[in-house]
């Protein structure tokens, strides 16, 4: 096997644990700042939410603008710069205190997250052979799988046996290690033979058309998957199972993990429609499983239904999105991928919010299944119509 059609190169094995670092500071900090929020500033659920909230709005106000920059500057550089300053505000932590300073803090980290993490995902389509860009993106998702489950329960861990200063000197650390990586990792850049473009935005520059179909239909996606990334713990504790929750969390990654390597090959050699299509069902009688949740064991079939469907759609959607892009705008493509996946979490999270506030949290997660169910009947019915290699 030549390098040329290698997967788990040199420079695929760092970007992968960069990016695990990355999120397992962001899973982590996600997981235990409500309780830094409440506990140590004393201050109310509000005001937690308002962390989340604040992050994800400062992502989709910058990721429409990363696929120019990173034409402009540079891939590796921007990798680079946004990695560091991901380490400069993830040590912040250590010492600010005020909450509307903290505010301000997840805002700009929030910014250098997205700028980050598109180009992680950019530089992996680019350098996985492209015969191979389903599996190889599959795998590389693989690494955000990971820090799922790592990020929470070290951070749970810390909180719960020593202190919140302490955690936030554990993130800088990882993150700081996945700094170091980036500087070994090379890139070949996009090249123009016009010149390289100037700093100046068109419409085609905040958007890839071509990836519009497919970025709608993982927006959906992303709306109902709010509801477990959002209301999981909640749900569990009014449910009196909030001691399997983390179980869950194990269980849900597990799936995911153990998918990822048969999905990608599958969606190489047989077409997207094979993962994209069961995909939806799985994710959608998990959803009903945690609308239902009579018991332990049918909380932790859902997880695993819903890590086996989420975990194969949200990387087969955005190898899609890469796909029907030019090999010049993969950088595009992503971001205009993940601003909307960004969106649907955003407004899934206020939305489902108040289905929960007056209907109950069994509500949300059938509301949730439902729009599933409604983008899955749509996507079937596009396919029908349109019998090409990749629909949508």
């Amino acid at each position: 096997m030549t390098s040329d059609s290698k997967i788990w190169t040199k420079r695929f094995i760092s970007l992968f644990l960069t990016n695990m670092s990355v999120f397992f500071v962001f899973y982590g900090l996600v997981n235990v700042l409500p309780l830094y929020v409440t506990d140590e500033l004393h201050l109310g659920s509000k005001e937690a939410g308002l962390l989340l909230t604040t992050f994800l709005v400062s992502a989709i106000i910058t990721r429409p603008f990363i696929g120019k920059i990173l034409d402009v500057v540079g891939k590796r550089k921007m990798l680079i710069f946004s990695i560091f300053m991901y380490v400069a505000t993830t040590i912040l932590y250590i010492f600010i205190k005020p909450f509307a300073i903290l505010l301000l803090l997840r805002f700009i980290q929030g910014v250098f997250f997205s700028v980050l993490t598109t180009a992680n995902n950019t530089i992996a389509a680019d350098i996985v052979p492209p015969a191979k860009r389903g599996q190889g993106l599959g795998y590389f998702g693989m690494s955000q799988n990971l820090a799922i489950v790592l990020g929470p329960f070290v951070a749970l861990l810390i909180v719960q046996y020593l202190n919140f200063n302490t955690l936030f000197i554990v993130m800088s650390v990882v993150v700081i290690l996945g700094a170091l990586l980036t500087l070994t990792i090379r890139v070949h850049e996009t090249e123009f033979p016009e010149g390289k473009p100037k700093l100046r935005f068109s419409k085609s520059d905040l958007l890839e058309k071509k990836a519009l179909p497919t970025a709608l239909i993982g927006m959906f996606v992303a709306f109902s998957y709010s509801a477990v990334l959002s209301f999981l713990a909640v749900y569990a504790k009014e449910k009196g199972l909030l001691e399997t929750a983390s179980v869950f969390y194990f269980v849900f990654a597990a799936a995911m993990l153990f998918s990822r390597p048969f999905t990608g090959k599958i969606f190489d050699t047989k077409g997207p429609n094979y993962i994209i299509i069961p995909g939806f069902i799985l994710f959608i009688l998990g959803l009903v499983a945690m609308a239902i949740m009579p018991n332990t064991a049918v909380f932790l079939l859902a997880g695993v239904l819903i890590g086996l469907g989420y975990g194969s759609l949200v990387p087969s959607l955005q190898t899609l999105s890469v796909q029907r892009a030019a090999h010049n705008r993969t950088g595009y493509a992503t971001a205009t991928f993940f601003t909307f996946f960004d969106i649907g979490i955003a407004v899934g999270s206020a939305i489902l919010g108040s289905v929960a506030a007056s209907a109950g949290y069994s509500a949300l997660y059938w509301v949730a299944g439902i729009v599933l169910t409604i983008i899955t009947l749509i996507y079937v019915c596009i396919t029908l119509m349109n019998r090409k290699s990749y629909q949508l």
